[in-house]
């Protein structure tokens, strides 16, 4: 199985990019746009000036429990930048959901909860709303997080997306959305006692 059947079978047909679009991706912009691959994980992630941002991050059932995503999420943090992503709001009947966001939280990351973001799937015709989270080293501010997203939208996931789908995304601000009158507060850290027996790393 190759690096993008990997993601395709992990991640939501919706939150996924063409195979063709990761592909021009890793050869146009090179210079900002990374695979980290091993022979248990794929990690793709997007290095600017002044952030990071990982776009997908999967480790297989056979390296779960052996701290590889934690690994990796240290790698990341060396770098003395930022770093973003998205995650689906959690939903209960899907535990998946529960332990990435659980996991990301034990690495220090917070909810950017003044943060909108509802995108229309190319591939499903349906509007997915998604989480923001953050670590970052410097204390940036949920505005600047959300300009780097903006950023990463119109610079990676919008990328030639006409001529790769044969329509186009919303345009940015569309999609993201900032609220700093109205946010509410960020959730609380989760307790160690509510992580699974095994101490398995939950991104994965």
């Amino acid at each position: 199985m190759n690096w993008y059947e990997k993601l395709n079978q992990y991640f939501p047909i919706e939150e996924m990019k063409s195979k063709e679009h990761m592909e021009l991706l890793l050869d146009e912009k090179s210079d900002i746009y990374h695979k980290d691959e091993g022979q248990h994980h794929v990690l793709m992630y997007v290095e600017l000036s002044d952030f990071v941002f990982i776009d997908y991050l999967f480790v297989s059932k056979d390296a779960r429990g052996q701290g590889l995503g934690h690994k990796l999420i240290e790698k990341l943090k060396a770098k003395g930048k930022p770093i973003i992503l998205e995650v689906e709001p959690v939903d209960y009947e899907d535990t998946d959901t529960e332990k990435r966001l659980r996991f990301y939280t034990r690495e220090g990351f917070e909810h950017a909860s003044s943060i909108g973001y509802r995108r229309r799937s190319l591939a499903t015709n349906e509007v997915n709303e998604m989480e923001i989270l953050y670590w970052s080293p410097t204390k940036e501010s949920e505005e600047t997080i959300y300009e780097n997203m903006k950023k990463t939208y119109n610079e990676i996931h919008t990328y030639k997306d006409s001529e790769l789908y044969g329509k186009s995304y919303q345009p940015a601000s569309e999609v993201l959305t900032l609220d700093t009158e109205n946010s509410v507060p960020k959730p609380e850290v989760v307790d160690e006692k509510s992580i699974d027996a095994s101490g398995k790393p939950v991104s994965e």
